[in-house]
């Protein structure tokens, strides 16, 4: 039998989060989320900014909505200062307690916040869209061929290559479908993709010495370049469709490498590696364990019948009759597209 200095504990606890009257409801894409707290300054502010730690880079935008409590999934954020951080997910509810105002005036990388690109809203977001809606999100960016109703998705983790195949892709005359999430459902036999993200964060150093077209403010310090990102907004250069319903898809597995003088092309032909590639970038962001606010470990969101059904649809999508071409690409950041602008009309019959 619990003590009874613990059940006080307990239920004086429970009372304070029932004193959550600080409320804002969001939306994005198809997701929808109740955000409550006993401190306003612990709610989003939105719009969020065009900053690095912005979730504008992960998602083409995040909406203020009513406030519901039949929103696909809550994030209730319960000030103590006197507790360490912890909290506890049931099923789609998210509960913090802890000295969270505290943290989030000191936290190291603002990336790592409830609120930051990085942090928990993202990851949950990926989770509900997956588990209430079966739209499936690729860690990659999307560039659209209008001509050919081509979509060319570049999908791999932090450093391979994806920004310089976009701003590549720009100049090559390609509109901006994503630069960082790439959304897809699979409605009977057809795929239906939605925008993503519009805002990427690009080393100083690749735009100052690869694609200076797109350095708004040359006059940037150079101190760190290769280190320090900034946020860019290439909005103007976006594709006019909100959601493609099965374009062409050809998806590249990028290595960038500088000074790199050749390009080499190596086509994944085998589905089951194909479904591979694709469910392992689907799964990274969803299944890893991160640090909140430097203390908090905050486990992956992820349950076995998820990860079968994406799975499924990986292994869908790898062996769709518009999954023209899958390859992986190793070349230099201006060779990054060799010939395949030029010839991927061929990509069909090569299938």
């Amino acid at each position: 039998m619990p003590r009874r200095g613990n059940c006080c504990k307990i239920h004086r606890g429970a009372a304070a989060l029932s004193r959550t009257v600080f409320k804002k409801g969001l939306k994005i894409l198809k997701a929808t989320i109740a955000v409550s707290s006993n401190r306003s300054e612990l709610l989003p502010s939105l719009p969020f900014p065009f900053k690095v730690q912005s979730l504008l880079t992960d998602f083409k935008a995040v909406e203020e909505i009513p406030y519901s409590q039949q929103a696909d999934g809550s994030i209730s954020i319960l000030e103590v200062p006197e507790e360490r951080p912890r909290y506890q997910l049931s099923g789609t509810r998210a509960v913090f307690k802890g000295r969270f105002a505290e943290l989030s005036g000191r936290a190291s990388d603002p990336r790592f916040s409830f609120w930051g690109n990085q942090g928990f809203l993202y990851r949950f977001t990926l989770f509900l869209l997956e588990k209430g809606h079966l739209i499936y999100n690729l860690h990659a960016c999307a560039l659209h061929q209008a001509e050919n109703n081509r979509l060319f998705i570049v999908a791999g983790g932090a450093g391979s290559g994806k920004t310089v195949f976009l701003l590549s892709g720009l100049e090559h005359g390609l509109t901006l479908f994503s630069t960082e999430t790439v959304h897809f459902k699979k409605e009977g036999r057809r795929f239906r993709w939605f925008m993503g993200s519009l805002v990427d964060n690009i080393r100083i150093g690749t735009l100052r010495h690869h694609f200076p077209r797109f350095l708004d403010s040359p006059s940037l310090s150079a101190e760190n370049e290769w280190h320090n990102k900034i946020a860019v907004d290439l909005s103007r250069y976006r594709c006019w469709e909100e959601s493609l319903v099965d374009p062409e898809v050809i998806i590249l597995f990028p290595r960038i490498e500088e000074g790199r003088g050749d390009f080499v092309l190596c086509p994944v032909t085998d589905p089951r590696k194909r479904a591979k590639a694709l469910f392992d970038n689907i799964s990274l962001k969803r299944s890893e364990t991160f640090l909140l606010y430097d203390q908090l470990p905050v486990l992956g969101l992820d349950r076995p019948e998820l990860a079968q059904a994406r799975l499924a649809s990986s292994g869908q999508l790898a062996g769709h009759k518009n999954t023209v071409f899958c390859a992986t690409v190793l070349a230099s950041p201006r060779r990054c597209w060799g010939d395949l602008l030029e010839r991927a009309f061929e990509f069909r019959t090569r299938r």
